[in-house]
């Protein structure tokens, strides 16, 4: 795998999957391995994939300083990775927790940001977090599945804080719109995948402003694509509208049948829907009228977040 070295040393590995313009891929976890998102679901066919392993994940190198493990502290890894690959500016994808870092990235490199795809993400950083509720809510939808009885008591067990290694992967099928074999496997490679220790710190405090965050979001003049699963809890449908509201030029949908990990559910509709939004962006590019203070737009598409275990230069400088 290719390799760069962020700025204190740590060297930094990616993958590159498919053809066409590069396309900047952060992935969640938080802190797994970039290996899970696959080809997502085929969207190599329509852009060249560069995935990004965060430092102590996949092929990536374990920082002397545990502290940089914080999401913010990540910041100028995705930075490193855009100047080594040399665009001015990037389609930024990130999915799950990997959404918290896309933002950061945003708001204090709004110039390098042509276009970002948030998939079924977080946005801590902007002070929008998914409660425990909002899992029951999502979890009642799956009444019906023959999983269902043991995969809730595990959840409840979770969020009781009494659960146990096998609670953890009883629950997994949540977190799947069909929990198939292609689910099963994915889900199997999540353990060996992850870096609990990195988890942990990812989001600890001070990794977040929220309220300057969300200053800055409000006057980023990019197109933003919010994916959300129908089924998924993290967040749920309604609550990424919410997320699509803070910013002046979002477009929501929601894949129906989809949980967390959306291109396994429904892989060719996934690559269509994320594909057709990037060639729309770079269609608008650049954008000569000044912010487009919008109303997101919001659409379910027909195309049938996790939890974790256990002085810049004028292109860079943040939106005031």
């Amino acid at each position: 795998m290719p390799t760069l070295t962020a700025s204190d040393g740590t060297p930094l590995t990616y993958d590159v999957v498919g053809r066409g313009e590069p396309l900047l891929c952060l992935p969640g976890g938080p802190m797994r391995a970039s290996a899970y998102l696959g080809d997502l679901g085929g969207l190599q066919n329509h852009r060249s994939l560069v995935m990004l392993d965060l430092r102590g994940t996949g092929g990536s190198g374990v920082p002397a300083d545990p502290s940089t493990y914080r999401c913010d502290r990540q910041v100028d890894d995705v930075e490193a990775l855009r100047s080594h690959l040399g665009p001015d500016r990037v389609d930024l994808l990130a999915h799950s927790a990997g959404g918290d870092l896309a933002l950061l990235y945003a708001v204090r490199h709004p110039r390098r940001v042509r276009s970002l795809t948030l998939i079924t993400a977080h946005a801590r950083a902007l002070g929008v977090d998914f409660t425990a509720e909002h899992r029951r809510e999502a979890a009642a939808l799956r009444a019906d599945e023959p999983w269902f009885g043991e995969a809730h008591a595990a959840y409840e067990r979770v969020w009781a804080g009494t659960a146990s290694d096998a609670d953890w992967d009883a629950m997994a099928p949540f977190f799947y719109g069909r929990w198939d074999a292609t689910a099963r496997a994915h889900a199997a490679t999540e353990v060996e995948q992850s870096n609990d220790e990195a988890a942990e710190i990812y989001a600890s405090p001070g990794a977040f402003a929220p309220a300057a965050a969300r200053s800055a979001v409000r006057a980023l003049d990019v197109p933003v694509l919010l994916l959300a699963g129908e089924l998924d809890s993290g967040p749920l449908p309604r609550v990424a509208a919410d997320i699509a509201e803070l910013f002046p030029r979002a477009e929501l949908i929601v894949q129906q049948g989809a949980g967390h990990h959306p291109w396994l559910d429904d892989p060719d509709g996934f690559a269509r829907t994320v594909a057709a939004f990037l060639a729309q962006a770079a269609r608008a590019e650049p954008n000569q009228g000044g912010p487009n203070r919008r109303r997101p737009e919001s659409r379910a598409a027909g195309i049938g977040g996790g939890l974790n275990r256990g002085q810049p230069e004028s292109a860079d400088e943040p939106i005031k």
